[in-house]
């Protein structure tokens, strides 16, 4: 077979391994999203995905499925095998085990637990090794693990849902429904994607928000529906001066946390039911919202989905803090007079904030444009 043939194949496999990986887009958190695919004399004999964190790896659902047929075979993985012993044995020594003959891996991992040591693992056992097939696909389906392990920050995503005229409430604070149901259904998604959910003080008293995941709106079929609502986000307040009342009924669903520079005192408070709060240092007489994603990333928090107000969606982007912005746009007209997208006063052109549009798509009635702060703050 020649090289180019080769390289066909190679991809071939790596893109089925990919789609696998997908499927864990709900559960795998604080993991990332892996799928393996080992291939024997032309002939797919094992498949995997990671489904949850404590659980088998990809390559050890797709070495079970292989049994004998895993030896001489070649295993096509979109993340580096792990090498260390972390709540499950090395996937590294799993492969060695089973005689597999070549190892593919779209990307090395950036975990400086693994960090080239797998593949290093593999080779010194004899087993060819290939790195980089279909790497930017690998690195799409994991922006937030790796944001995380290459810059101690979590991915960042701000939705946002305005009118053909940029404006996303009322004057009086009426916000519901810009968009129509097909767009609320993604969004839903978008939750159940995240790690956290992040929302302000301000949308909580407007809107007597929940941030929850609603089952019946995701969209999805039976098995991603019960691996979305069994890996709920966690749904996380910014409230600097302790403004929401523990009797809202965001404080009724899920337990959350509360980041604040108001007095630790009212710790205990929220503790009574079942919610934690933060004291973060105060940046301008509001809580520091760097230092609020460094905490979220140390505790394992891979994306976070900002879901605010025009303030505090606004000092996020003014911070470059902003990965992505994932923005709903409705066919109607608000006026003059309701509320804009961001709060971002600039007064010049020079001052405007350039964004790479990556896609635009219809979503039912309505559109959803993705775009990217440029440059980029993850890159």
């Amino acid at each position: 077979m020649s090289s180019t043939e080769q390289s066909v194949l190679d991809a071939f496999y790596m893109a089925r391994a990919l789609e696998l990986a997908r499927k864990g887009v709900y559960s795998t958190h604080p993991n990332p999203r892996v799928g393996c695919v080992i291939v024997r004399d032309g002939e797919v004999v094992g498949e995997g995905w990671h489904v949850r964190a404590g659980e088998p790896h990809a390559e050890v659902h797709a070495l079970r499925q292989a049994g004998e047929k895993a030896r001489g075979a070649t295993a096509y993985v979109t993340l580096e095998p792990c090498s260390h012993h972390g709540r499950t044995p090395p996937c590294a020594d799993a492969l060695v085990n089973a005689g597999v003959g070549r190892v593919v891996a779209a990307m090395q991992d950036p975990n400086p637990d693994v960090a080239g040591r797998g593949l290093l693992r593999l080779m010194s056992a004899g087993i060819a090794v290939q790195s980089g097939v279909l790497e930017s696909e690998a690195r799409a389906i994991n922006k937030g693990f790796l944001k995380r392990m290459e810059h101690g920050l979590p991915y960042v995503r701000v939705k946002l849902a305005m009118s053909l005229d940029g404006r996303t409430a009322m004057a009086s604070g009426e916000s519901k429904w810009i968009t129509g149901p097909e767009a609320r259904s993604a969004v839903q998604r978008l939750r159940a994607q995240s790690s956290v959910v992040l929302t302000g003080a301000d949308t909580i008293l407007a809107d007597d928000a929940r941030l929850t995941v609603r089952p019946d709106e995701l969209g999805l079929n039976a098995e991603l529906t019960a691996l979305a609502v069994t890996r709920p986000p966690l749904r996380v307040l910014v409230d600097g001066r302790l403004r929401v009342s523990l009797d809202a009924p965001f404080f009724k669903a899920d337990n959350a946390l509360v980041a604040t520079c108001a007095a630790a005192s009212a710790r205990e408070r929220y503790q009574e039911q079942g919610h934690e709060l933060l004291a973060l240092p105060s940046s301008g007489g509001h809580v520091d919202l760097r230092k609020l994603l460094v905490e979220l990333a140390a505790r394992g928090v891979n994306d976070v989905l900002v879901e605010a107000g025009p303030r505090l969606a606004g000092a996020f982007t003014r911070m470059g803090l902003v990965d992505e912005f994932q923005i709903f746009v409705a066919g109607k007209f608000m006026g003059s007079s309701a509320r804009p997208l961001l709060d971002l006063p600039l007064a010049q052109m020079s001052e405007a904030l350039e964004l790479k549009i990556v896609e635009m798509r219809a979503v039912g009635s309505d559109w959803r444009v993705i775009a990217i702060p440029t440059p980029n703050p993850s890159v």
